[in-house]
């Protein structure tokens, strides 16, 4: 009769464990499946007021992933992203430029290629004022401008943010 019931412990317990297993599998595979509100990149991000948007610095979107500045009155959003090998590029605000603290490479306001081994400028994604509100597209791939390109020419405010960050 022990015998016997150490057996339906161990197939109860068996039973049990599979069953804990297949729950979290579940609960896994529903947070991975389940419907996301609009983020990032392949989705229309809705930001700030056009009229917030700076002519003489940028303002960073975090969840498009993108810097939003103005150009020649036009709103234009910046790919966060370094053209050489996908840092995360910052803005300096000591220099007035994007600084990639991975390898130096250097680009303006603009996004244009200022030096560093970037092969182009920065990336862009398609931006429209909708209601007075700035939509950035990130599905809406702009490829950056070839070296040599100034849309701007704006110099360096004062000192690099990063080390080894030369300027042109």
């Amino acid at each position: 009769m022990s015998e016997m019931d150490r057996r339906r412990f161990l197939a109860r317990g068996w039973k049990a464990a599979v069953a804990l297993i297949a729950g979290a599998g579940a609960w896994t595979s529903w947070d991975a499946l389940r419907p996301r509100l609009p983020a990032g990149f392949g989705a229309k991000i809705k930001t700030i007021s056009a009229d917030d948007v700076p002519e003489d610095a940028v303002v960073e979107i975090p969840q498009a992933r993108a810097y939003l500045t103005k150009i020649d009155g036009r709103v234009v959003a910046l790919s966060e992203v370094c053209s050489h090998l996908s840092c995360r590029v910052p803005f300096c605000e000591s220099s007035g430029q994007f600084e990639c603290p991975c390898h130096g490479s250097v680009f303006n306001r603009a996004g244009d290629f200022i030096s560093g081994p970037a092969p182009r400028g920065m990336d862009m994604y398609a931006t429209e004022i909708i209601d007075g509100i700035v939509e950035v597209n990130t599905d809406e791939f702009i490829t950056g401008a070839p070296p040599g390109t100034e849309t701007i020419i704006e110099p360096p405010r004062g000192p690099a943010c990063t080390e080894g960050s030369g300027h042109a």
